[in-house]
């Protein structure tokens, strides 16, 4: 018999599921974002995005400035940062094993979590977006404000850097770079400038993405592991493909949902935090490269 009640709670599921994905698929730009410039993968990303947090949360409650002041203020602080962080810490280690640069992030990323709470304190901290808290009520469903504002802008973003990756010049030397840094020199790229630039861009989807999860989750330390939580969505989707992200992030987004709904209740929780872990493995079992991902394949 149809269980009209049934198909009303797996709508809703899907559909919340399809929002937190794409706001997953906006933090995972940003490790596409950089692996596909620098072939590395930044393992402080879910730093930079509560770095990012902090900034508005500072600006917001402490400067007592307007939204969306503190949200150009984040902005423009988390591109001087990855101008800043490429200049000192990335910019010597151009040339070197790529290892080198993964190591640095997780080194940087250890740092960042010991000095956020020295530098803003340990106590959450919110971020409040001038829109209404009651949800939006279509149907049967009950959607989040929050969740739609942070999906529509991650949608916006995510097609603006797919155009700039294949139709800009700046986003094709990008990927030579990320190719092949010395074959990259040798045809005239200046690469310590895209280098520069990916880590800008990626403290640009680390503002956005700090704003939107700050204002759903709160602001302190524990909001680094949203790095944690979207590294399956990159690894899914593939670690150099935009829409890899992108479909990624709803996969992960629908899993992570369903498995609350329907498995939590009866095995007594938990099921949502390992899901998307469990289809990680599955898929670098079988696909290592990921759904979109580019396959490279070495002679020897």
């Amino acid at each position: 018999m149809f269980d009209w009640f049934e198909w009303e709670f797996t709508l809703s599921l899907l559909t919340n599921g399809v929002l937190i994905g794409l706001m997953y698929a906006l933090i995972a730009l940003g490790f596409v974002l950089v692996y596909k410039a620098t072939d590395a993968i930044n393992f402080a990303q879910g730093e930079f995005v509560m770095l990012a947090a902090f900034f508005g949360a500072v600006m917001l409650l402490s400067a007592g400035a307007p939204f969306w002041v503190a949200v150009l203020v984040t902005l423009a602080g988390m591109i001087a940062f990855g101008f800043g962080l490429e200049r000192v810490v990335l910019r010597p280690l151009i040339g070197r094993p790529i290892v080198s640069v993964i190591m640095a992030t997780i080194g940087l990323a250890a740092v960042l979590r010991g000095v956020a709470p020295l530098v803003f304190g340990a106590e959450t901290r919110s971020i409040v977006m001038p829109v209404e808290d009651a949800p939006i009520i279509w149907g049967p469903l009950f959607i989040s404000p929050i969740q739609l504002i942070g999906a529509g802008v991650a949608v916006m973003f995510l097609a603006a850097f797919t155009w700039f990756f294949l139709k800009s010049r700046m986003g094709i030397a990008m990927r030579a770079v990320a190719d092949n840094q010395q074959v990259a020199m040798a045809m005239g790229i200046n690469v310590e400038r895209y280098f520069a630039l990916a880590w800008a861009m990626a403290g640009v989807v680390s503002a956005l993405g700090g704003i939107v999860w700050g204002s759903l989750l709160g602001v302190d330390v524990h909001l680094a592991l949203i790095g944690l939580k979207v590294f399956p969505v990159v690894i899914l989707g593939g670690l150099d493909s935009i829409v890899g992200a992108i479909v990624g992030g709803l996969i992960i987004g629908i899993v992570e949902n369903i498995a609350a709904g329907y498995l939590d209740p009866v095995v007594g929780g938990g099921t949502k935090d390992f899901a998307p872990y469990v289809l990680m493995i599955i898929a670098l079992m079988v696909r290592p490269y990921g759904i979109f991902g580019k396959r490279q394949i070495e002679r020897v």
